[in-house]
C-alpha cells in the first residue's frame, strides 16, 4: 500500500506509529458512544488493512518504540492478523468495528481494545506476552481466546456480551492459559462463558457480573484450575454455575450472590478440589445445590443459603462454619435428592467433634439411626422405635438409667407385696424383692434369687416382661457403650 493511497486521517496514524504517539479522534472525550460508531465521517476512519500493513511493515524511527495508539477511531473491514507475528503493542481504545478483528494463532506483546464495541473478537490459539484489556468492551458477537496464552493478566471489567443468534457461548476462554489474573468484575453477559479447562495462575474475579441464561449454563467452568482465588461475591446469575472437576487452590467465594436457576442445578460443583468455599450472606439458592464427590477444606455454609434440594453424596470437608447447633445443619442432610445418604452424616458429626461439640455430633448420630430406621422394613423400624425410646440409640444412655430404675422400683414393689413361693424351702436363700427383681433384669449377673423363686398368676407374667425388657435395655447400652469406644 503506498502512502499517497491514504485518507487523512489513515496518514496520521501513518505518521504517529514510528514513535508510538496517540492519535485521539475523539470529539466528545469519554462521555462518546461507541455503538453509535458507524455514523462517524471519513474524517476519523481507519481502513483495517492500513493497520495491518502498520502492525506487520509499518515505518519505524531509530531510538523511538513504534507502538499502534488509536482512540475514537472507525474501523472498516476486518483486522486480519492471523497467524501473524508483531512486535509493537496494540492500542485501540474507544474505537468501533464494522467487523470482528481475526487474530487466531497471531503472537503478540499487548493489546488494547479498551472502551471499543465490536461485532466479535477471534484471538483462538494466540500467544500475548504482555496483557489483554478488553475492559468495558460492548461485544454483539462471540468473543474467541480459546487455547490462547497471556502472560499477563485478561482485563474484561464491565464488558458486555449480548446475546447472538447462534448457539453456543458467548465468551470463549476453553483451555486458555493466563499466567497472571482473570480480571473482569462487573461483567455482563446474555449467554455462556465457558472456561473448561482453562489454567489461571493468579485469580479470578467475577465480582458484581451480571449473568444471564436462562435454563442453560453462564458460566461453565468444567475442570478449570485457578491457584488463587474464584470471586464471585454479589453476582446475579440467571442459568446454572458449572464447576465439576474444577481445582481452585484458594477461595470460592459466592457471598451476597444470587443464583437462580429453577427445576435444575443452580451450582454443579461435583468433583471439584477447593480450599475454601463461601456460601453466604445471600438468599437461598433457587435450584438444587450439587457438591458430590468435592473435597473442601473450609466449607462456609450459612443454613439460609441451603436449597430444598442438594446432592452431597461423598462430600468432604475438614472444617465447617459458622459453628451452628446440630439442629440448624440437619435439615440440610435431609434434602439430598438421593435420600438417606450415611457419609453425609458422618461427615457433620466428624466436623462437630473436630471442634470439641460432642452433643451436637451425637446429635447428628442419632439423626443418622432415624433416617436409616425410615428405610427398613417394618420389623426393623419397630426394633429401631424400640431402640431409640429407650435409650436414643445408645447415644442417650442416661435414658437406660431411668428405665431400670423405673423397672426396679415397679419390679420390687410388687414382690415385696406379694413374694413369689421357694423352689426349695430348705436350700432357698432370704428372699429380696430389689435383688430378685435386679435378677430378672439383667441378663448376665445372677444373685441366685431367680433360680431359688418362682412367682405365680400375673406376678410370673410381669416376671416375663421384666425379663424380656431387661434383654432390651441390655442390648442397646452394649450397643450404645461400643459405638462410644470406636469412635474414640
Amino acid at each position: 500500500m503506498e502512502i499517497n493511497d491514504l485518507t487523512p486521517a489513515e496518514q496520521q496514524v501513518w505518521r504517529a506509529f514510528a514513535t508510538g504517539a496517540v492519535v485521539d479522534f475523539r470529539e466528545g472525550g469519554d462521555d462518546e458512544d461507541t455503538a453509535e460508531g458507524a455514523l462517524w465521517g471519513p474524517e476519523r476512519s481507519i481502513r483495517a488493512t492500513v493497520l495491518r500493513a502498520l502492525l506487520l511493515n509499518g515505518p519505524r524511527v531509530p531510538g523511538e518504540v513504534a507502538a499502534l495508539k488509536v482512540r475514537g477511531a472507525r474501523v472498516t473491514g476486518t483486522l486480519d492478523l492471523r497467524h501473524a507475528t508483531v512486535d509493537s503493542i496494540v492500542h485501540l481504545s474507544h474505537c468501533h468495528f464494522a467487523e470482528a478483528p481475526d487474530l487466531s494463532g497471531a503472537h503478540l506483546p499487548y493489546l488494547n481494545l479498551r472502551d471499543s464495541a465490536l461485532p466479535g473478537l477471534m484471538i483462538a490459539r494466540a500467544r500475548v506476552d504482555g496483557s489483554v484489556r478488553l475492559t468495558r468492551c460492548r461485544f454483539s458477537g462471540v468473543v474467541h481466546l480459546g487455547g490462547s496464552h497471556i502472560s499477563g493478566v485478561l482485563f474484561l471489567e464491565g464488558a458486555e456480551f449480548a446475546a447472538v443468534p447462534e448457539t453456543g457461548p458467548v465468551l470463549k476462554l476453553s483451555h486458555v492459559t493466563i499466567e497472571d489474573d482473570l480480571c473482569a468484575p462487573g461483567l455482563r453477559t446474555h449467554g455462556e462463558i465457558r472456561l473448561d479447562g482453562a489454567a489461571v495462575a493468579g485469580s479470578v474475579d467475577l465480582n458484581d457480573a451480571q449473568l444471564h441464561h436462562p435454563g442453560n449454563a453462564v458460566l461453565d467452568a468444567q475442570t478449570l484450575v485457578v491457584e488463587g482465588d474464584l470471586l464471585m461475591r454479589r453476582v446475579e446469575a440467571t442459568g446454572w454455575v458449572g464447576l465439576r472437576g474444577a481445582r481452585i487452590a484458594g477461595r470460592f467465594d459466592l457471598s451476597y450472590s444470587r443464583l437462580s436457576n429453577p427445576d435444575d442445578s443452580a451450582l454443579r460443583a461435583s468433583s471439584c478440589t477447593i480450599g475454601e468455599l463461601w456460601l453466604r450472606k445471600g438468599p437461598p439458592l433457587d435450584g438444587r445445590l450439587n457438591l458430590r464427590r468435592a473435597q473442601v477444606d473450609v466449607l462456609f455454609l450459612e443454613p439460609e443459603v441451603v436449597p430444598d434440594e442438594v446432592y452431597l453424596s461423598s462430600l468432604v470437608y475438614t472444617t465447617l462454619t459458622p459453628h451452628e447447633p446440630a439442629e440448624r445443619r440437619l435439615p440440610m442432610l435431609e434434602r439430598d435428592a438421593e435420600g438417606y445418604v450415611p457419609h453425609a452424616y458422618e461427615q457433620l458429626a466428624t466436623a462437630y467433634r473436630r471442634v470439641g461439640d460432642d452433643h451436637a455430633a451425637r446429635l447428628v448420630q442419632l439423626a443418622k439411626q432415624r433416617r436409616l430406621r425410615s428405610t427398613r422394613a417394618w420389623y426393623g423400624r419397630l426394633w429401631g422405635y424400640v431402640q431409640d425410646a429407650t435409650v436414643g440409640y445408645g447415644f442417650r444412655p442416661l435414658r437406660a438409667a431411668v428405665w431400670l430404675l423405673s423397672l426396679l422400683a415397679l419390679g420390687s414393689t410388687a414382690y415385696a407385696l406379694h413374694h413369689p413361693h421357694a423352689l426349695k424351702a430348705s436350700e432357698a436363700p432370704h428372699f429380696n424383692p430389689v435383688f430378685y427383681t435386679l435378677d430378672l433384669l439383667l441378663p448376665v449377673i445372677s444373685f441366685g434369687q431367680e433360680e431359688a423363686f418362682a412367682p405365680d398368676g400375673w406376678y410370673q407374667y410381669l416376671a416375663y416382661a421384666l425379663i424380656i425388657t431387661g434383654w432390651v435395655l441390655a442390648t442397646t447400652v452394649v450397643t450404645g457403650v461400643t459405638r462410644t469406644v470406636s469412635r474414640q
